[in-house]
């Protein structure tokens, strides 16, 4: 069964596994997914994950020693990271494996590589992709169409895992789904939403 503190706030997650450990002060967003092995803490500041976020199998997310960690809505924070009291904005992907230490401020739209590190105090801007160690920014675009895809993937997969369905990417209508979810999101970034 997961552990979930008395301090968490819960507002309708998709799904959190059983395996989850969440403890001290942390709000978990509307329609966000908490997956396996996923340690949460918080003994001081906060942790707060956004609207249709994802929190991956083995994410450790901690606080740092003057700062908050804040994870926007529509992020991915992939397999084995650790978020240790930083800021990521909406619309990030952070590649597996990961780490994001104290003070860094991550902007909107980004991806940020798998085996980044960021060291303490990195600011990233919007749209930017990121990798290395220490990360750099490689290249600018806009990431809006791309990550808000994947974060809506784990968002449906959520969902499933919660009724007990575990293949959701497998059904035959998937495809047909996530072209519209596409082209949905084209006509978002080209409205300026």
């Amino acid at each position: 069964m997961a552990f979930i503190g008395p301090d968490v706030k819960l507002d309708h997650p998709a799904y959190i596994h059983d395996t989850a450990q969440l403890y001290g002060k942390i709000s978990v967003g509307q329609h966000a997914s908490i997956w396996m092995n996923v340690v949460a803490r918080s003994e001081h500041k906060e942790i707060i994950i956004g609207a249709y976020t994802n929190i991956q199998d083995f994410v450790m997310l901690h606080i740092g020693d003057q700062t908050p960690t804040i994870i926007g809505s529509h992020c991915s924070i992939t397999h084995h990271c650790t978020i240790h009291g930083c800021t990521i904005g909406d619309n990030c992907l952070i590649g597996i494996n990961s780490t994001i230490m104290d003070g860094c401020v991550i902007g909107n739209n980004c991806i940020i590589a798998g085996h980044t590190f960021l060291k303490e105090g990195t600011i990233i801007p919007d749209n930017s992709i990121v990798m290395g160690t220490p990360g750099k920014v490689i290249r600018t675009q806009n990431n809006y169409v791309r990550n808000r895809l994947n974060a809506y993937m784990y968002y449906k997969n959520g969902l499933a895992y919660a009724r007990g369905e575990y293949r959701e990417w497998a059904r035959e209508d998937f495809p047909t789904e996530i072209m519209a979810e596409i082209a949905a999101l084209n006509a978002q970034l080209a409205a300026g939403e």
